[in-house]
Protein backbone atom coordinates (compact mmCIF):
# COMPACT_ATOMS: atom_id res chain seq x y z
CA UNK A 1 0.00 0.00 0.00
CA UNK A 2 1.16 3.06 -1.12
CA UNK A 3 0.50 6.26 1.18
CA UNK A 4 0.66 10.05 -0.37
CA UNK A 5 -0.17 13.11 1.91
CA UNK A 6 -2.58 15.77 0.00
CA UNK A 7 -3.11 18.51 2.30
CA UNK A 8 -5.88 17.67 5.11
CA UNK A 9 -6.22 14.26 3.56
CA UNK A 10 -4.74 10.65 3.35
CA UNK A 11 -4.87 9.05 0.19
CA UNK A 12 -4.48 5.53 0.26
CA UNK A 13 -3.66 3.07 -2.87
CA UNK A 14 -5.70 0.02 -2.84
CA UNK A 15 -5.43 -2.57 -4.67
CA UNK A 16 -8.56 -5.10 -4.91
CA UNK A 17 -8.35 -8.99 -4.60
CA UNK A 18 -6.74 -10.65 -7.91
CA UNK A 19 -9.46 -11.29 -10.58
CA UNK A 20 -10.78 -15.15 -11.58
CA UNK A 21 -8.81 -17.66 -13.36
CA UNK A 22 -8.74 -17.19 -17.27
CA UNK A 23 -9.76 -13.38 -16.26
CA UNK A 24 -7.35 -11.22 -18.75
CA UNK A 25 -9.08 -7.80 -16.78
CA UNK A 26 -6.38 -6.08 -14.85
CA UNK A 27 -6.85 -4.98 -11.38
CA UNK A 28 -7.79 -1.46 -10.98
CA UNK A 29 -6.06 0.70 -8.22
CA UNK A 30 -9.20 2.10 -6.25
CA UNK A 31 -8.38 5.47 -4.20
CA UNK A 32 -9.33 5.62 -0.25
CA UNK A 33 -9.45 8.88 0.90
CA UNK A 34 -9.12 9.27 5.14
CA UNK A 35 -10.18 13.18 6.23
CA UNK A 36 -7.72 13.61 9.06
CA UNK A 37 -9.65 16.43 10.35
CA UNK A 38 -12.63 13.93 10.81
CA UNK A 39 -10.47 11.47 12.19
CA UNK A 40 -9.11 13.99 15.04
CA UNK A 41 -13.38 15.25 15.58
CA UNK A 42 -13.79 11.03 16.28
CA UNK A 43 -10.53 10.83 18.43
CA UNK A 44 -12.37 13.99 20.10
CA UNK A 45 -15.61 12.18 20.93
CA UNK A 46 -13.68 9.10 22.28
CA UNK A 47 -11.70 11.07 24.39
CA UNK A 48 -15.37 12.81 25.71
CA UNK A 49 -16.91 9.92 26.40
CA UNK A 50 -14.03 7.77 27.76
CA UNK A 51 -14.02 10.16 30.56
CA UNK A 52 -17.34 10.34 31.31
CA UNK A 53 -17.53 6.70 31.45
CA UNK A 54 -14.23 6.80 33.70
CA UNK A 55 -16.64 9.61 36.13
CA UNK A 56 -19.74 6.85 35.94
CA UNK A 57 -17.48 4.07 37.04
CA UNK A 58 -16.02 6.05 40.01
CA UNK A 59 -19.33 6.76 40.98
CA UNK A 60 -20.76 4.11 40.63
CA UNK A 61 -17.78 1.67 42.29
CA UNK A 62 -17.99 4.48 45.20
CA UNK A 63 -22.07 3.93 45.68
CA UNK A 64 -21.87 0.05 45.73
CA UNK A 65 -18.84 0.10 48.07
CA UNK A 66 -20.43 1.72 50.64
CA UNK A 67 -23.42 0.03 50.27
CA UNK A 68 -21.86 -2.91 51.00
CA UNK A 69 -19.82 -1.63 54.13
CA UNK A 70 -16.49 -1.61 52.21
CA UNK A 71 -16.42 1.72 52.93
CA UNK A 72 -17.73 4.06 56.07
CA UNK A 73 -20.26 5.72 54.97
CA UNK A 74 -20.05 8.14 57.34
CA UNK A 75 -16.44 9.19 56.65
CA UNK A 76 -16.69 8.97 52.58
CA UNK A 77 -20.43 9.54 52.71
CA UNK A 78 -22.06 7.95 49.18
CA UNK A 79 -22.59 9.52 45.83
CA UNK A 80 -26.65 9.61 46.57
CA UNK A 81 -26.46 10.98 49.51
CA UNK A 82 -24.21 13.86 48.25
CA UNK A 83 -26.84 14.54 45.86
CA UNK A 84 -29.91 14.78 48.35
CA UNK A 85 -28.05 16.45 49.92
CA UNK A 86 -27.21 19.15 47.23
CA UNK A 87 -30.40 19.12 46.11
CA UNK A 88 -31.77 20.61 49.72
CA UNK A 89 -28.90 23.03 49.89
CA UNK A 90 -30.01 24.37 46.22
CA UNK A 91 -33.63 24.22 47.19
CA UNK A 92 -33.78 25.12 50.43
CA UNK A 93 -30.38 26.68 51.49
CA UNK A 94 -27.24 29.32 50.53
CA UNK A 95 -25.71 26.54 47.96
CA UNK A 96 -26.52 28.84 44.66
CA UNK A 97 -25.35 31.95 46.85
CA UNK A 98 -22.24 30.62 48.01
CA UNK A 99 -21.31 29.34 44.71
CA UNK A 100 -21.56 32.71 43.34
CA UNK A 101 -19.91 34.80 45.86
CA UNK A 102 -16.78 31.98 45.34
CA UNK A 103 -16.98 32.46 41.33
CA UNK A 104 -17.50 35.75 42.06
CA UNK A 105 -14.17 36.88 44.13
CA UNK A 106 -11.88 34.00 42.09
CA UNK A 107 -12.62 35.72 38.90
CA UNK A 108 -12.02 39.29 39.77
CA UNK A 109 -9.19 38.21 41.87
CA UNK A 110 -8.04 35.97 38.61
CA UNK A 111 -8.60 39.07 36.25
CA UNK A 112 -6.89 42.02 38.01
CA UNK A 113 -3.83 39.81 39.23
CA UNK A 114 -3.45 38.45 35.82
CA UNK A 115 -3.68 42.27 34.05
CA UNK A 116 -2.06 44.09 36.46
CA UNK A 117 0.88 41.23 36.77
CA UNK A 118 1.37 41.56 32.96
CA UNK A 119 1.60 45.30 33.16
CA UNK A 120 4.22 44.97 35.54
CA UNK A 121 6.11 42.37 33.95
CA UNK A 122 6.15 44.37 30.50
CA UNK A 123 6.74 47.79 32.36
CA UNK A 124 10.38 45.91 33.05
CA UNK A 125 11.43 46.57 29.39
CA UNK A 126 11.61 50.03 29.81
CA UNK A 127 14.36 50.23 32.17
CA UNK A 128 17.01 47.50 32.72
CA UNK A 129 18.05 49.08 36.04
CA UNK A 130 14.24 49.22 36.86
CA UNK A 131 14.00 45.50 36.31
CA UNK A 132 17.45 44.95 37.78
CA UNK A 133 16.25 46.19 41.35
CA UNK A 134 12.61 44.75 40.79
CA UNK A 135 13.64 41.32 40.38
CA UNK A 136 14.69 39.74 43.32
CA UNK A 137 12.11 41.49 45.39
CA UNK A 138 9.54 39.64 42.65
CA UNK A 139 11.32 36.20 43.44
CA UNK A 140 11.01 37.01 47.18
CA UNK A 141 7.42 37.48 46.57
CA UNK A 142 6.89 34.58 44.27
CA UNK A 143 8.75 32.07 46.85
CA UNK A 144 7.10 33.46 49.86
CA UNK A 145 3.83 31.68 51.02
CA UNK A 146 1.66 34.09 50.09
CA UNK A 147 -0.88 32.09 51.94
CA UNK A 148 0.33 32.81 55.10
CA UNK A 149 -0.48 36.68 54.81
CA UNK A 150 -4.42 35.74 54.46
CA UNK A 151 -5.47 36.36 58.47
CA UNK A 152 -3.76 40.23 57.67
CA UNK A 153 -5.54 40.78 54.31
CA UNK A 154 -8.62 39.81 56.15
CA UNK A 155 -8.23 41.66 59.33
CA UNK A 156 -7.37 44.47 56.72
CA UNK A 157 -9.90 44.09 54.40
CA UNK A 158 -12.86 42.60 56.87
CA UNK A 159 -14.25 39.55 56.47
CA UNK A 160 -16.21 40.30 53.05
CA UNK A 161 -16.15 40.22 49.58
CA UNK A 162 -13.26 42.25 48.70
CA UNK A 163 -10.69 40.26 51.28
CA UNK A 164 -11.63 37.38 49.10
CA UNK A 165 -10.64 39.27 46.26
CA UNK A 166 -7.48 40.38 47.09
CA UNK A 167 -6.15 37.08 48.57
CA UNK A 168 -7.05 35.57 44.52
CA UNK A 169 -5.12 38.97 43.42
CA UNK A 170 -2.01 38.25 45.39
CA UNK A 171 -2.09 34.68 44.11
CA UNK A 172 -1.85 35.41 41.06
CA UNK A 173 -0.54 38.90 40.07
CA UNK A 174 3.43 37.99 40.84
CA UNK A 175 2.83 34.99 38.64
CA UNK A 176 1.82 37.14 35.61
CA UNK A 177 4.18 39.53 36.03
CA UNK A 178 7.28 37.38 36.59
CA UNK A 179 6.13 35.19 32.87
CA UNK A 180 5.29 38.52 31.31
CA UNK A 181 8.94 39.54 32.24
CA UNK A 182 10.22 36.43 30.73
CA UNK A 183 8.74 37.15 27.53
CA UNK A 184 10.63 40.72 27.55
CA UNK A 185 13.65 38.93 28.43
CA UNK A 186 13.38 36.87 25.04
CA UNK A 187 12.40 39.81 22.76
CA UNK A 188 14.90 39.57 19.65
CA UNK A 189 17.07 42.21 19.96
CA UNK A 190 17.76 42.64 16.84
CA UNK A 191 13.98 43.32 15.83
CA UNK A 192 14.51 46.09 18.16
CA UNK A 193 17.20 47.19 16.29
CA UNK A 194 15.70 46.70 13.18
CA UNK A 195 12.73 48.77 14.17
CA UNK A 196 14.67 51.35 15.47
CA UNK A 197 16.48 51.94 12.08
CA UNK A 198 13.86 52.24 10.76
CA UNK A 199 12.43 54.85 12.66
CA UNK A 200 10.24 53.41 15.08
CA UNK A 201 9.28 55.15 18.54
CA UNK A 202 10.40 54.11 21.87
CA UNK A 203 7.10 53.48 22.45
CA UNK A 204 6.00 52.18 18.71
CA UNK A 205 8.56 49.46 19.29
CA UNK A 206 6.56 48.51 22.40
CA UNK A 207 3.57 48.16 21.22
CA UNK A 208 4.41 46.21 17.72
CA UNK A 209 7.75 44.04 19.53
CA UNK A 210 7.84 43.85 22.67
CA UNK A 211 3.82 42.94 23.68
CA UNK A 212 3.25 40.55 21.18
CA UNK A 213 6.54 38.65 21.37
CA UNK A 214 5.51 38.74 25.19
CA UNK A 215 2.15 37.47 25.01
CA UNK A 216 2.49 33.54 24.61
CA UNK A 217 4.55 33.58 27.92
CA UNK A 218 1.42 35.75 29.47
CA UNK A 219 -0.94 33.72 27.97
CA UNK A 220 1.01 30.25 29.32
CA UNK A 221 -0.04 31.33 32.77
CA UNK A 222 -3.53 31.98 33.04
CA UNK A 223 -4.20 27.90 33.79
CA UNK A 224 -2.04 28.14 36.37
CA UNK A 225 -3.20 31.97 38.02
CA UNK A 226 -7.24 30.54 37.52
CA UNK A 227 -6.33 27.59 40.20
CA UNK A 228 -3.75 29.93 42.59
CA UNK A 229 -7.12 32.44 42.51
CA UNK A 230 -9.86 29.57 43.35
CA UNK A 231 -7.05 28.45 45.89
CA UNK A 232 -6.69 32.08 47.71
CA UNK A 233 -10.74 33.09 47.67
CA UNK A 234 -11.10 29.64 49.77
CA UNK A 235 -8.96 30.37 52.29
CA UNK A 236 -9.79 33.43 52.68
CA UNK A 237 -13.21 31.86 53.41
CA UNK A 238 -11.80 29.25 55.65
CA UNK A 239 -10.73 32.21 57.57
CA UNK A 240 -13.15 34.19 57.94
CA UNK A 241 -16.53 34.89 55.83
CA UNK A 242 -20.38 34.96 55.68
CA UNK A 243 -20.38 33.38 52.40
CA UNK A 244 -19.09 31.43 50.18
CA UNK A 245 -17.99 27.33 49.48
CA UNK A 246 -15.29 26.90 51.86
CA UNK A 247 -16.83 29.24 54.87
CA UNK A 248 -20.22 25.92 53.68
CA UNK A 249 -16.96 23.35 54.30
CA UNK A 250 -15.88 25.41 57.35
CA UNK A 251 -19.26 25.27 58.64
CA UNK A 252 -20.32 21.67 58.21
CA UNK A 253 -16.64 20.11 59.65
CA UNK A 254 -18.01 22.29 62.76
CA UNK A 255 -21.54 20.61 63.37
CA UNK A 256 -19.87 17.21 61.66
CA UNK A 257 -22.09 17.00 58.82
CA UNK A 258 -20.20 15.12 56.64
CA UNK A 259 -22.42 14.82 53.65
CA UNK A 260 -22.64 18.64 53.14
CA UNK A 261 -18.90 18.49 53.52
CA UNK A 262 -18.69 16.32 50.63
CA UNK A 263 -20.84 18.53 48.65
CA UNK A 264 -18.60 21.25 49.34
CA UNK A 265 -15.56 19.03 48.03
CA UNK A 266 -17.64 17.89 45.01
CA UNK A 267 -19.42 21.65 44.07
CA UNK A 268 -15.10 23.06 44.51
CA UNK A 269 -13.96 20.33 41.97
CA UNK A 270 -17.00 21.15 39.58
CA UNK A 271 -16.33 24.88 39.75
CA UNK A 272 -12.50 24.45 39.29
CA UNK A 273 -12.90 22.38 36.19
CA UNK A 274 -15.60 25.28 34.75
CA UNK A 275 -13.37 27.43 34.95
CA UNK A 276 -10.32 25.70 34.21
CA UNK A 277 -12.14 24.32 30.87
CA UNK A 278 -12.95 28.69 30.52
CA UNK A 279 -9.26 29.40 30.49
CA UNK A 280 -8.59 27.17 28.17
CA UNK A 281 -10.79 28.56 25.60
CA UNK A 282 -9.82 32.20 26.47
CA UNK A 283 -6.59 30.75 25.81
CA UNK A 284 -7.36 29.44 22.45
CA UNK A 285 -9.24 32.48 21.60
CA UNK A 286 -6.16 34.77 22.59
CA UNK A 287 -3.77 32.43 20.19
CA UNK A 288 -6.14 32.89 17.55
CA UNK A 289 -6.13 36.75 17.53
CA UNK A 290 -2.21 36.28 17.93
CA UNK A 291 -1.49 34.32 14.70
CA UNK A 292 -3.70 36.55 12.97
CA UNK A 293 -1.53 39.57 13.50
Amino acid sequence: METARKEAFIVHAVTPAEPATGSSKRPEVVPYIMDEEAMERRRGRRIVWGRAAVAVLVFLVWEVFTRLGLLDSYYWSSPSAILRTTWTQMTEGTLLRDITYTSGSTILGFVFGTFLGALLGLSFWWSRSYAGISEPYLIILNAMPKLALAPVLVILLGIGFFSKVALAFSMTVVVSALSAYSGVKSVDPDMEKLMYSLGAKRHQVFAKVVVPWSMPWIISSLRINIALALAGAIVGEFIASSQGVGRMIMYAGTILDINLVWVGVVVLSLLSMVMYWGVVVLEKWLSKGLTKQ
